[in-house]
């Protein structure tokens, strides 16, 4: 990746799906902050759903809440980051969503990249059609 430095402030860099514009301070892009959180977010997710796909479990949605906590005393350094996963689907069974869940968060890269610095506290709620 390249990053061009715009003359308004902050970065911007092009990928073939698009343009992603970045900015310190939030006014000219997207805060590095919260693309640190949404990929740690998005990562799970996807994982999630990969994970459900090859045990068969038929899930219609897969809505991602996430949140990071920072110690701003120390540079605003991440402590923690929760994720709140909201599964919808048809007779799903705790017990299966339990062991996706743990395959995911062994699996997804983002995690595993930040594990032993920054907790990763996921939870879940299953909403039944």
């Amino acid at each position: 990746m390249e990053f061009t430095m715009k003359k308004e402030g902050g970065y911007t860099t092009d990928f073939s799906y698009g343009r992603i514009d970045i900015s310190g301070d939030g006014e000219n892009g997207f805060k590095p902050v919260d693309l640190f959180v949404a990929s740690i977010a998005v990562c799970s997710g996807g994982m999630l759903r990969k994970i459900f796909d090859k045990m068969r479990i038929d899930i219609t949605d897969l809505h991602v809440a996430a949140e990071g906590e920072r110690n701003m005393e120390e540079a605003g350094r991440f402590e923690k980051i929760n994720i709140h996963f909201r599964i919808t689907g048809k007779d799903l069974n705790t017990e299966k969503v339990e062991k996706a869940m743990a395959l995911s968060r062994k699996n997804c890269s983002m995690t595993q990249s930040i594990i032993g610095n920054i907790e990763v506290a996921e939870t879940y709620e299953i909403i039944s059609e």
